[in-house]
């Protein structure tokens, strides 16, 4: 059988019926008998001297005499030519087959990806960070020294990512200490590094990875015991968000923040970190025209941390949290940001975050001392988008066994007036719900014979 470099590399012509190629001068005697003309004496016409008897002229006379019997070869059927073997030439067909036999080669050659090859995997993969690390070292003020380790040690952290695929293996990796070595790239003083090692954690935790509870406890214990958190808060601060490899690096941490969130434990560790909530209550505040996708998911993660521990509010609420909330959405107390933008998610990540505080007392305390309820009151009678969220978050304001004061303040700024008047109209099941809630709350926290409750029985016996 040829060789591939023979069929494709050589300059050679094809011979075979499967190209055209020039025709050649015929001198086939035979060919010249079929061809020529004769006539009646066996002269070639146009060429004999004898003179013509002028007759008229018979079509059969171009034909020529009739050809002997014997003249043509019997054919055989072209059993294996262009009609019954698919019209490829001879060459084409064995190079079609060394492709076939190359493939059927490789397949069976796939590595198979089990604990031994974790095992190298992992050996290689600490030979390339200790590699690294030595000519970094070594070579300080000499950057084209190491860049090629770093180079190999990039490849090697991404070529990691095909374990999400494995999760069984999870658990041997993690055995190994290849995730603590993972975990510690992220303080690598080469943030593409850090970016890369950060991605590859996005990868292996995420939710669409079809892991066993016990594969992924094993996995994110080991990175929680080699400071993943710590770590992750510290490139949140390092990274600049106007260079556009740091942006996707706020945002793979961002990411990797939620996947470990998923488990109410880890997310109250998550937000009793020193920086990671106030990192992320200073970047809800950033101002972008238009909001963007770091600042909409920074409202997001914080909103899952605060809706997961209640420790997590407490901290939120400590650091001016709840303030910081109605500053935000006052701005749109009139105004909706554009439909199905980034910045309408973004707002409704702020309401989840107000809702969630002002369910704990140190929360209600803090939105009744920022005015909350006069602001929800406003975008009640004002509001679009923000009135259906309002309506939700004064209702949780005012349940709860320490609502009392936020329903005397609801009274006190003639906010019954507005919450009846919304009872009276058509309303979506949701939004009548919450009503409810905020009667209900009405009824049980306002004292009896007071004012405040006075006022309330009055406006269920009023007609309008």
């Amino acid at each position: 059988m040829a060789s591939i470099d023979d069929i494709f590399k050589k300059p050679v012509v094809v011979q075979g019926n499967g190209k055209r190629k020039l025709e050649q001068p015929n001198h086939d005697p035979n060919a010249f008998y079929k061809a020529a003309k004769l006539d009646a004496n066996g002269d070639v016409k146009g060429k004999g001297k004898a003179a013509a008897v002028d007759e008229p002229e018979d079509e059969s006379d171009f034909a020529g005499p009739e050809l002997p019997p014997d003249f043509e070869e019997d054919v055989p059927d072209d059993e294996e030519g262009r009609f019954f073997g698919g019209g490829m030439a001879k060459e084409t067909a064995q190079a079609m087959d060394y492709l076939d036999q190359q493939d059927q080669d490789g397949d069976s050659a796939v590595e198979k990806i089990d604990i031994a090859w974790v095992r190298r995997l992992a050996l290689n993969f600490e030979k390339r960070i200790s590699k690294n690390a030595e000519l970094r070292a070594k070579f300080e003020n000499d950057p084209q020294k190491f860049m090629g380790s770093e180079a190999d040690l990039d490849a090697d952290i991404k070529s990691l990512s095909i374990l999400s695929e494995h999760p069984e293996l999870y658990e041997e990796f993690a055995k190994l200490g290849c995730v603590a070595s993972l975990v510690s790239l992220l303080a690598h003083e080469n943030t593409d590094i850090a970016i890369d090692a950060i991605q590859t954690l996005s990868e292996l935790t995420d939710e669409d990875v079809q892991a066993e509870q016990e594969q992924w406890d094993s996995l994110v214990n080991a990175m929680l015991d080699a400071d993943v958190i710590e770590l992750l808060a510290q490139n949140l601060s390092r990274l600049d968000e106007s260079q556009d490899a740091d942006r996707s690096g706020v945002y793979y941490v961002l990411n990797v923040l939620e996947n470990l969130a998923s488990q109410s434990s880890v997310a109250e560790k998550i937000g009793q970190d020193a920086n990671t909530i106030p990192w992320l209550l200073s970047r809800i505040q950033k101002k972008e025209t238009p909001v963007g996708q770091n600042k909409q998911y920074s409202a997001e993660i914080l909103a899952i941390l605060l809706q997961s521990a209640p420790k997590n509010r407490t901290k939120f609420a400590s650091l001016n949290g709840v303030d910081v909330l109605l500053q935000l959405l006052s701005s749109y107390r009139k105004r909706d940001p554009e439909k199905d933008s980034d910045e309408e998610e973004y707002v409704e990540n702020l309401f989840d975050c107000l809702t969630c505080v002002v369910d704990d007392e140190e929360g209600k305390s803090k939105f009744l001392d920022a005015e909350g309820v006069e602001l929800a009151q406003i975008m009640l009678r004002e509001g679009k988008l923000s009135k259906q969220r309002a309506l939700r978050t004064l209702d949780h304001a005012l349940s709860g066994q320490t609502g009392a004061a936020a329903c005397d303040r609801l009274v006190e700024v003639a906010g019954l007036r507005t919450v009846f008047g919304m009872f009276m109209k058509k309303q979506e099941n949701e939004a009548i719900e919450h009503l409810l809630g905020i009667f209900a709350s009405l009824l049980r926290h306002l004292p009896g014979g007071s004012a405040p409750r006075i006022r309330t029985l009055a406006k269920f016996m009023e007609k309008d």
